[in-house]
């Protein structure tokens, strides 16, 4: 070990799928405040709630299940992860101007520095990862 020791704080939450995603923007939002970021980043904050209405709809939509939201900060990225219980990992596809959905992907590659599905044993998690300074040095 360096001496160094890695210091984090994270939340999770359960969103049923009677839930509105609208719980979980603001429950997001209260958390982000706690970082400061809405203060500090305001930008990356709105992508953040962004990612996370997107995240918390297909969980409840295309999962058909409750949203696991779990965010944490490690001084570096703030790690968005929501879990569902189905096994289908989400796949880009062309999005049609008559027709609802389709744009999460893109999104997300918009929005987040990084981003990554993994299946897992009782479904799946997306995460997203989102550093403030690289949004405002760029």
């Amino acid at each position: 070990m360096d001496g160094r020791s890695l210091r984090a704080v994270g939340w999770a939450r359960s969103l049923p799928l009677s839930s509105q995603v609208k719980t979980a923007r603001d429950w997001a939002r209260a958390h982000l405040d706690e970082l400061g970021w809405t203060s500090s980043a305001p930008d990356t904050a709105d992508d953040v709630l962004l990612v996370v209405s997107e995240l918390v709809t297909n969980a409840h939509v295309h999962g058909h299940s409750s949203a696991q939201l779990v965010m944490s900060w490690d001084g570096q990225c703030l790690h968005v992860a929501v879990h569902d219980s189905s096994p289908v990992l989400p796949a880009p596809r062309r999005p049609d101007a008559l027709q609802p959905g389709g744009r999460g992907i893109l999104l997300m590659d918009a929005l987040a520095d990084h981003w990554a599905a993994k299946s897992c044993p009782h479904g799946k998690s997306v995460i997203a990862c989102f550093r403030p300074a690289s949004r405002q040095d760029g």
